[in-house]
């Protein structure tokens, strides 16, 4: 499936760039696209060297966890939902821990640490995985939760809007938080139908209704706060969890008589190994997502959306926040710069600059999750994973845009 998409990407972008050229007259195409392949070439090994400081960090605390016995705890109280969702995991496996870990890091926000722990969960799981080139159901279950990615706390959305001139930016906190879940629903239930699971059963009815009372209690009590002082609860909040479980770790660690510097320093040397095996993937799919970007394969997808909507006399408001709608699963840098345009050209409180940075929040970047963590593990057959994970995206963003125009 990655194979097809990639070399479609070029083809694509090749004959846009061509109709440009031949068709308009905009021969310096060829040259935006060149220096948009270098650039991104460039910007892939960047990113994997900067990634590099996140992913020795957070795999040496893990890595303490795991010696402390905390990942195997959380395991264990977990077990009885992942013998239902992802039966192929032994009971009290480490590697739920870490996905676990992944997912909250997530739902507050926290990408720096989402991903090393993520990461982490991929490797453990590919010890399980019979068929070492090909996703296992377990692995396909985990990246389609991870790219849908639902958020409790968008601290970097709510910023963002603060920053360029929002009188209320936390007004996209709610929209956000229902736009993401209904994203990670769609990606779960897709993931489930093409897996044949039955989670229409009291232990998954049961864990699933303590998370959503989980994610409504939070919802309702960040509603509940003044404007003015929700950014500064959600931001400390957010920052003070993550050094509260980095002093439970360390903590753990001492209580258990570990050589808790070694065991750091030993965690850490995965980090930088999983850091160079992720660099050609990434310079493969970024360079792709590039040369279609400098294209303008999506300028002339947007402005035929905008006339076919015209033509039926619909509602074309929310077109401006496309750009961000159709960035979003190639490119997560790419997403921010259009929903941060938006919100300059619009306006902080306008309903252009709303959608876009609900359309921001409601889900994750597809193609690079895959790109980085199946590469991380050498997976080159994703089988349903793709699929199930760009439905998430297009319900996730659907969703984004319906709420919307409901909330603003």
């Amino acid at each position: 499936m990655l194979n097809i998409i990639w070399i479609s990407f070029f083809i694509i972008s090749f004959l846009t760039a061509g109709y440009q050229a031949f068709a308009l007259g905009n021969a310096e195409i060829w040259t935006i696209m060149v220096n948009a392949l270098f650039t991104a070439a460039k910007n892939a090994f960047t990113i994997c060297i900067n990634l590099t400081g996140m992913l020795c960090l957070w795999l040496g605390l893990l890595k303490i966890a795991e010696c402390a016995g905390l990942t195997t705890l959380l395991a264990k109280a977990l077990t009885p939902l992942f013998r239902k969702i992802m039966p192929e995991i032994p009971a009290g496996h480490p590697s739920v821990g870490s996905i676990v870990m992944n997912m909250a890091a997530n739902m507050l926000g926290l990408d720096n640490a989402a991903t090393p722990m993520g990461l982490k969960a991929m490797e453990q799981l590919q010890e399980l995985n019979p068929q070492k080139d090909t996703a296992s159901n377990a692995q396909i279950m985990f990246m389609v939760i991870n790219a849908s990615a639902i958020t409790i706390i968008p601290i970097n959305i709510l910023m963002y809007r603060a920053e360029l001139g929002s009188t209320d930016p936390c007004a996209v906190f709610i929209p956000i938080l229902l736009a993401t879940s209904a994203s990670t629903l769609a990606g779960f239930l897709s993931v489930a139908w093409a897996q044949k699971l039955n989670i229409f059963n009291k232990t998954v009815l049961a864990y699933l209704g303590g998370f959503a009372l989980l994610i409504g209690g939070l919802a309702w009590y960040f509603a509940s706060l003044p404007d003015v002082v929700r950014l500064k609860y959600s931001t400390a909040a957010g920052n003070f969890i993550l050094l509260f479980i980095i002093f439970i770790f360390i903590t753990a660690g001492a209580v258990k008589r570990l050589n808790v510097y070694e065991t750091f320093i030993n965690g850490a040397k995965e980090g930088f190994d999983i850091a160079v095996k992720i660099i050609p993937y990434l310079v493969a799919m970024l360079t792709a997502i590039a040369v279609l970007r400098a294209s303008g394969v999506m300028d002339l997808f947007i402005a035929g959306v905008e006339k076919a909507l015209l033509f039926f006399n619909a509602d074309t408001a929310f077109v401006p926040a496309l750009p961000t709608a159709l960035m979003k699963p190639l490119s997560g840098s790419g997403a921010r710069a259009m929903m941060i345009e938006t919100l300059k050209t619009y306006g902080g409180d306008s309903f252009e600059g709303f959608t876009a940075s609900v359309i921001q929040g409601s889900t994750e970047t597809t193609f690079y999750v895959l790109a980085v963590y199946f590469g991380s593990v050498k997976i080159l057959k994703t089988r349903s994973a793709l699929p199930c994970a760009l439905l998430a995206d297009v319900a996730g963003i659907g969703a984004a845009i319906y709420l919307s125009y409901l909330f603003f």
